[in-house]
């Protein structure tokens, strides 16, 4: 066990956020913390951070108890000071001490080389070249690029300063920087936010191999499957602890509340079969004895408790458009959309009732979309019109950042100034603002609350057309559940944004999917998607895009053509395979010299130390131009 909290509890002003919290890491664990929005999950990351202090609560055992020296990292929203910096400039930063290291160890070296050199400066010489090592010296720059290239990032893209990067990117930007710190412990709140679906996946990969711990606040139910191999949910102010991802903890806690309630039900009929039994012979003199048996029968009974409900209190928001559409909500034709340039040309149709998912990397022009067909951004070329009778409600991803000091009655007043307090209350009500609730402000609410306030304001005009981006970002899972049950069974068109698969599963009709320039629309549900991108039988228009803009496939290799596409790829292979081959024979070549440093005879003989630690230098840098070989080979072949 690496970091304990026991009996922990946080406060805030008056409020007791934390109470009684139970934790633990237990060596490279992934952890997933989850719970409903507002029970302190955020708060709980902050206390691991040492950005909160526990607050001491009179006559309770508490603690936080951790190993030596341990490394935590955390990423906060805002993790950048200076944006007028390169990213290469602020992803050093990182490695400042290691470099620091090597100018040590190259200053030593030079008085080895020199024949100045003492014991204790071949002794030091000796511990920091083993750290260097240990801390990835040679390889940093390698994880670096790997990390880059993993989150969608170009090489060239070190070169541009922060301050050109959209709020999405830097949080990636911010989430390479605090994996390649590489702490003891990662923790991440909503990592997922910011990322598109193919972003998460890699980090899915590179989580799971991850050699450290990780704690994580999520929503996003798949990634949790994929990562998390402990979760720790918070429920009515208490922790609980579950071995297996997300899934298993849904069923683990499913059969223990049935298990407990079966057990609660029979200890109470057989509590009240004694209690008949005591009552209906209280007064026989010949039954005293048995009797009094029964009493002491339920007095040393250990109770069982009766097992709470889980807690999935959330809004019951049900509403229906004030006027219906005709055939076709919205028409776009060769739509340009982009803020300078074009980022990519759209066509598409969306019809009444229409319920379509757009998905692709970040930066490609999901929002930009959103935005122009909202009027938020102008148009760089082509057209787009709404039919006949089309009110647009839009929720944007900025709803649930924004900050004011109003009440949250007051705000949702503003704009609807002609309702009665009761209407107002009742509408506020139906999204979880209930009795004194209203009069928090809005500064006060968390992410997810920001949400379901937005989606009350939009939903109070009774729009037929929804234009969503990212809606269930900042939602807990029963909200994100609700949202998808409410959106399914609403009676009108629907066009959003989302990362979420499982949201995106549940909801699409249609899916647009935008990458490399081109927004290519797909006619069926998400799966079908997955099923024929898996497959690579992707078509590239649907009979939705008459108009649509084709892209241009590779026409079947034939005859020699196929020949040397063969014969290329048999040699890539072949080189592979010597490449790997190498790749072991130096490998073990390092492990080799680098037994021999250690003996008494290399450590006393400080020629000798520089010899084999230049070979070994010479070596490692031979590897590393191997397995940059080998990357590249490995993603040509792919």
């Amino acid at each position: 066990m690496i970091y304990q909290i026991k009996n922990g509890s946080v406060e805030f002003g008056a409020s007791l956020i934390l109470r009684k919290i139970n934790f633990e890491i237990r060596g490279n664990e992934k952890i997933a913390v989850v719970g409903r929005n507002g029970c302190g999950k955020t708060t709980l990351l902050r206390l691991i951070a040492g950005e909160v202090e526990m607050t001491k609560i009179e006559g309770e055992d508490s603690f936080i108890a951790k190993a030596s020296k341990l490394e935590v990292g955390y990423l906060k929203q805002n993790p950048f000071d200076n944006l007028d910096i390169t990213v290469d400039c602020e992803m050093k930063k990182v490695f400042a001490k290691i470099l620091a290291k090597k100018e040590r160890i190259d200053a030593l070296l030079a008085i080895m080389e020199s024949g100045n050199a003492n014991a204790d400066d071949i002794e030091l010489y000796t511990r920091l070249h083993e750290e260097f090592e240990t801390q990835g010296g040679y390889f940093y720059e390698k994880d670096y690029n790997i990390l880059l290239q993993g989150f969608g990032f170009s090489l060239d893209d070190k070169e541009r300063k922060l301050s050109e990067f959209s709020g999405g990117q830097l949080t990636k930007l911010g989430f390479i920087k605090l994996l390649l710190s590489k702490p003891d412990v990662v923790l991440l709140d909503e990592p997922t936010n910011h990322l598109d679906i193919n972003s998460v996946e890699w980090l899915e990969g590179y989580l799971q191999s991850y050699k450290r711990a990780v704690v994580i606040v999520s929503h996003d139910r798949m990634f949790l499957d994929k990562v998390a191999d402990v979760v720790y949910e918070i429920e009515y102010g208490e922790t609980k602890r579950y071995t297996g991802n997300y899934s298993e903890f849904v069923k683990i806690k499913e059969a223990n509340y049935a298990e407990q309630e079966k057990h609660y039900k029979l200890q109470q009929a057989e509590i009240l079969r004694l209690r008949t039994l005591i009552e209906k012979f209280r007064g026989t003199p010949t039954k005293v004895s048995m009797t009094d048996s029964k009493l002491k029968q339920i007095e040393h009974m250990v109770l069982i408790d009766q097992p709470k409900k889980f807690d999935v209190s959330t809004f019951r928001a049900s509403f229906t458009p004030a006027r219906d559409t005709g055939k076709d909500v919205l028409v776009v034709k060769n739509l340009d959309i982009g803020y300078t340039s074009p980022l990519c040309r759209v066509n598409f149709n969306l019809h009444k009732k229409q319920k379509i998912g757009v998905i692709g990397g970040n930066g490609l022009g999901k929002s930009t979309l959103l935005k122009t067909l909202v009027g938020a951004l102008p148009k760089l070329g082509g057209e787009f019109s709404l039919g006949w009778q089309v009110d647009v409600g839009y929720f944007d991803q900025q709803m649930a950042q924004y900050s004011s000091n109003k009440t949250v009655l007051d705000d949702f007043w503003d704009l609807f100034p002609n309702l009665k307090e009761s209407e107002a209350r009742g509408a506020l009500g139906a999204f979880m603002f209930t009795k004194d609730d209203v009069f928090k402000t809005v500064d006060m609410l968390s992410g997810g609350e920001k949400v379901r306030l937005a989606l009350a304001k939009i939903l109070q005009k009774k729009p037929n057309f929804l234009i969503l981006d990212e809606p269930t970002n900042h939602m807990d899972m029963i909200g994100k559940e609700t949202l998808e049950k409410m959106l399914d069974s609403f009676d009108g068109s629907i066009l959003f944004v989302s990362h979420d698969r499982y949201f995106v599963k549940k909801l699409t009709d249609a899916l647009l999917v935008i990458d490399k320039g081109q927004a290519v629309f797909y006619d069926y549900k998400y799966d079908e998607y997955i099923l024929k991108k898996n497959e690579g039988s992707l078509p590239l228009a649907s009979s939705n895009l008459s108009f649509a803009p084709q892209a241009t496939v590779e026409a079947p290799k034939k005859g020699k053509e196929a020949y040397l596409a063969s014969k290329e790829r048999a040699k890539s292979e072949k080189r592979l395979l010597k490449l790997n081959e190498k790749m072991e024979a130096l490998d073990s070549e390092i492990s080799e010299k680098k037994k021999q440093m250690e003996s008494d005879e290399v450590t006393s003989d400080y020629v000798l130390l520089c010899q084999l630690t230049e070979e070994i230098e010479a070596l490692e840098g031979e590897l590393f131009e191997v397995l940059e070989e080998i990357d590249g080979l490995e993603e040509k072949l792919k």
